[in-house]
């Protein structure tokens, strides 16, 4: 069997020889050559169909860059610029918000802003056509990424301004950059757009050429076909005539079957298909131009292309609406070389004034443009007109804050010199220059730290120092790395205060603030902290520290004298000349007793009228007591103050270290027993404190405690002792009397806890109890009846002394007259005028006032004539020598008859003898009372006591 492969090889050689002698053959026959002549024709009109698809095939694909590319990038890039301004403004609202809640929304806000930023650049980028565009977005890129750090590194409450006008920078750059995108990639737009109509152009004139040729080529067939073929050839050649000419609209006649029928057939396809070329052509122009036209339409930047001759060829929407009047100006064919008299209106003088130039033009309405113009090949120019007007606003308030911030720098109390990296001086305020005293023009932006400091020299602010004393002192309050707060001090005597930050940038901001005032201040408050501010003396801490200091030297060296020192009467002075008075009379005590101690002793104030004095080196009382007398007899001397003469006596308890204590405490707890005994005994006088003092303190501060608590239970009894009227033979009244039944110690007299009441100021609420009780139970006494209650000295010092009164007759329902108020002649004489006053205002409520104890004290008959007392009370201490031949009898009778003359009723206190009741009545008392009548009952025995005397018709009810 043959092998089919060999076989094929086999006819292959032939096929080809058959199609050789085919082709031959129809080159020799006219049949042949029409089928090769029309073969070149339709291989002619094909290629430059083919030719025509593949050039609008590539302006399409220009218009599509410039539409889809280009002009879709300039949108993404804006609304980039848009995403930015909207995180600038939520950044700066952020800025100024206090509430959590809203601050976290305004951060969200934020955060979504930097996504869609993030996103609309990054279409942008990828829209981009040029080189130029990319490394213009990418920079872009990076302004908002430094941007983004910078802001979220920035605190708001304690950034400092340069870091707000750094932040202003780059947010300008983003700004420069955002715009240098739109401009490349608008130019890009343009000059794809500009290719396409180049593109177009050109194929218009190579299809021109190329079917100019074809006609020829066809017009040579027709000529040799002509030569061989006459007649029925005449209708194809004319046929054929009329498709050259370009009238494809013209009919072709239908040929036979023949050669010359395939040929008019040939020809009609042929002029089908140039047809439809010719209809797609003109289609795709359309669309082109259309979505070209598009484009400029709908940018939100003014275009306007203006010819070689100055007129305006063509404006976008936007063009329109920044400029009324300029369609109309280029439907008359205004030329912005010779505009039409009158031909538009001061919005077209605008344009035309902003079409002369690249720059910024501000439009009538406030608005500002940036034109930026593009030559055209033809001589012309394409001028973009883009709306800066925010842009403006945002440098405007830049400007102001700027101003803002030279205001606030000038106006600052404190000095500031701002330097960059290499140390030089970028800013500097007024405030510098005065706190150093620099002539005006000494310090200037661009000067070295080291020239400042050499300016301040020069100034004569640092005599003694030179610029290395200086820069040393600048060493040292940059130790450990770190800078501390430095401290000048100038020759004017003032003290500057100097702080120092270091910058982002490798500079530093210095603070100079003048502490002077302040530096006073704090040596002052040091001074108070340890030191009595009236008499500039020490202080109890102070003191305290002295006498532990002295406690420690003790057992080494010697013991030491610790003196407490109280004035006598000081209160009285306060009271009567001032408060002014009393602490010039202090700050006087307190020179003098510094004038009568050592050095090496210390004298303090403990408050009020109390001073202690620390003695060093006493180690016998002998020393201690001539200090002691030394003292007396210095602080005793007059006074000389600003307006009065002043005498005051003073007493001084005294107690020795380490032999009555080794502790601060315990040393001025004994100096205050040894007072307090002094006080007691002798004033005027010092006492050493004795062991079984302590004792007697302790036991008083039980006894206070108790008092306090007796009170707080109103545990007291008032008992009742009756007065006799000798006229009547029979009690008259009955004067009430305080006793208190301690649980423990029993009753406790009067003249013990009654003087410790005063002291501690209870007597005032235990005096209104007992005249409130007293009031209560006289009530119910027969109405004859009065009854006394006394008043002690301390209550007339108090404002509530009439109120009291007044309510306890109100409530009880005792009228005045039953009640009767005793008091010593010591109240007058603290203080007699406003004494008199509330005396007046006790008789205004219809109650008695009786002087108690008279003849005892300063016995002044000015007291009888200042207020008139309704009774006069003899003193017990009369009255028990009475019988004695040692002339009592004669005081008695004396103010017996003192008190008849002056229409005041005589009570002699004490009486205890029939012989003392029978020598009163013979003198005229008018009323007695003592144990001859009865003791003091309780309020239980009242009834009794009245009914023995005054019969049974009295009762008590």
């Amino acid at each position: 069997m043959r092998d089919p492969e060999r076989a094929t090889d086999e006819r292959t050689p032939r096929v080809l020889t058959r199609l050789v002698r085919s082709v031959t053959g129809l080159s020799t026959t006219i049949r042949g050559r029409i089928f090769v002549a029309f073969l070149g024709m339709s291989l002619l009109s094909g290629a430059l169909g083919l030719y025509a698809v593949v050039a609008i095939s590539h302006v399409g694909v220009l218009v599509n860059r410039t539409y889809d590319e280009s002009l879709m990038s300039i949108n993404y890039a804006r609304a980039t610029a848009a995403d930015f301004a909207k995180m600038r403004s939520a950044f700066a609202r952020r800025t100024h918000v206090r509430n959590a809640a809203e601050a976290a929304k305004l951060d969200a806000e934020i955060a979504d802003l930097s996504t869609t930023l993030s996103e609309d650049l990054t279409i942008a980028v990828e829209r981009s056509q040029s080189d130029r565009s990319v490394r213009t977005a990418g920079a872009v890129q990076a302004a908002v990424a430094t941007w983004e750090e910078m802001r979220r590194s920035l605190d708001p409450a304690t950034a400092r301004p340069e870091r707000w006008d750094a932040l202003d920078q780059q947010a300008s750059a983003f700004d420069s950059q955002i715009d240098l995108l739109v401009n490349y990639t608008a130019g890009d737009g343009f000059t794809f757009r500009q290719a396409a109509r180049m593109l177009v152009a050109r194929e218009m004139h190579v299809n021109a050429i190329v079917a100019g040729l074809a006609v020829f080529a066809c017009a040579l067939i027709a000529w040799l076909l002509n030569r061989r073929i006459t007649g029925p050839l005449a209708d194809a050649s004319a046929a054929a005539e009329r498709i050259a000419s370009g009238r494809l609209d013209d009919r072709i006649p239908a040929g036979g079957r023949d050669e010359l029928g395939s040929l008019l057939r040939s020809m009609a396809a042929m002029r089908d298909n140039i047809q439809a070329m010719m209809q797609r052509e003109v289609s795709q122009r359309r669309v082109a131009e259309a979505l070209v036209t598009d484009a400029l339409q709908t940018s939100r930047e003014g275009v306007i292309v203006v010819d070689a001759e100055g007129g305006i060829a063509l404006a976008n929407a936007q063009a329109l609406c920044f400029f009324h009047g300029l369609e109309a100006a280029i439907a008359a064919g205004v030329s912005l070389a010779r505009p039409a008299a009158g031909s538009g209106s001061d919005t077209l003088d605008e344009c035309f004034r902003a079409l002369a130039r690249d720059g910024e033009i501000r439009l009538a309405d406030g608005r500002w443009l940036r034109v930026s113009r593009s030559a055209t090949q033809q001589g012309g120019f394409v001028a973009v007109c883009s709306d800066i007007s925010l842009l403006k606003e945002q440098e405007d308030r830049l400007t102001e804050t700027n101003l803002r911030l030279d205001a606030a720098l000038d106006n600052m109390s404190q000095g500031l010199c701002l330097y960059d990296s290499q140390h030089r001086l970028m800013v500097v305020n007024r405030r510098y220059s005065e706190i150093y005293a620099l002539p005006a023009g000494a310090i200037a932006p661009g000067m070295s730290a080291q020239d400042v400091l050499r300016a301040s020299l020069a100034a004569g602010n640092h005599p003694g120092c030179d610029l290395a004393a200086l820069l040393h002192q600048e060493r040292e309050a940059h130790r450990g790395g770190a800078w501390h707060t430095q401290f000048q001090e100038l020759s004017n005597g003032r003290t500057v205060s100097i702080d120092r930050r270091a910058t982002a940038d490798g500079g530093f901001v210095a603070t100079y603030e003048d502490v002077t005032e302040r530096r006073h201040a704090e040596a002052r408050i040091a001074f108070l902290a340890h030191h009595d501010t009236v008499t500039g003396l020490l202080n109890r801490e102070a003191l305290g520290q002295q006498i532990d200091l002295a406690v420690a030297q003790a057992g080494r060296d010697s013991g030491f004298a610790v003196f407490a020192i109280d004035l006598d009467d000081f209160r009285p002075i306060n009271e009567t000349l001032g408060y002014g008075v009393g602490d010039e009379l202090l700050a006087a005590v307190g020179d003098r007793l510094t004038a009568c101690v050592r050095e090496i002793d210390c004298v303090a104030r403990l408050g009020a009228d109390e001073f202690i004095v620390v003695q060093r080196g006493a180690d016998r009382p002998e020393e201690a007591a001539v200090l002691a007398r030394r003292i007396i007899e210095v602080l005793s001397a007059p006074y000389s103050l600003s307006s009065h003469e002043i005498s005051i006596g003073l007493t001084i308890g005294i107690t020795l270290a380490p032999g009555d204590g080794a502790s601060c405490e315990k040393l001025l707890k004994n100096a205050e027993v040894a007072l307090d005994r002094g006080k007691t005994e002798a004033r005027g006088s010092f006492r050493f404190f004795e062991p079984e003092m302590d004792a007697r303190l302790q036991a008083r501060r039980i006894l206070e405690r108790d008092l306090r608590d007796a009170l707080a239970r109103e545990a007291f009894e008032v008992y009742y002792q009756p007065i006799y009227s000798l006229a009547a033979d029979r009690i008259c009244g009955f004067e009430a009397l305080l006793r208190w039944d301690h649980p423990g110690r029993g009753f406790i007299s009067p003249a013990e806890f009654i003087p410790i009441a005063e002291e501690l100021g209870l007597i005032v609420p235990l005096g209104e109890w007992v005249l409130r009780r007293a009031c209560e139970e006289a009530a119910h006494w027969p109405d004859g009846l009065k009854v006394a209650v006394n008043v002690s000295a301390v209550q007339f010092t108090s404002a509530s002394l009439v109120t009291a009164v007044r309510e306890a007759l109100r409530r009880t329902g005792l009228p005045g007259r039953r009640l009767e108020l005793e008091i010593t002649e010591s109240v007058l004489v603290a203080n007699p005028g406003a004494t008199t006053a509330i005396l007046h205002s006790l008789k205004a409520l219809g109650v008695r006032v009786s002087m108690d104890d008279f003849g005892t004290g300063y016995s002044s008959l000015s007291y009888l004539r200042s207020f008139p007392f309704d009774k006069i009370k003899i003193d017990q201490s009369f009255v028990r020598d009475l019988c004695v031949k040692d002339g009592t009898d004669f005081i008695v009778r004396a103010v017996i008859g003192l008190g008849s003359s002056l229409g005041m009723t005589t009570t002699a206190e004490g009486v205890e003898t029939e012989a003392q009741l029978a020598h009163l009545r013979a003198e005229g008392c008018d009323e007695v009372q003592g144990y001859l009548i009865s003791r003091p009952v309780p309020v239980s025995q009242v009834a009794e006591v009245i009914n023995r005397w005054n019969g049974a018709a009295e009762a008590v009810a």
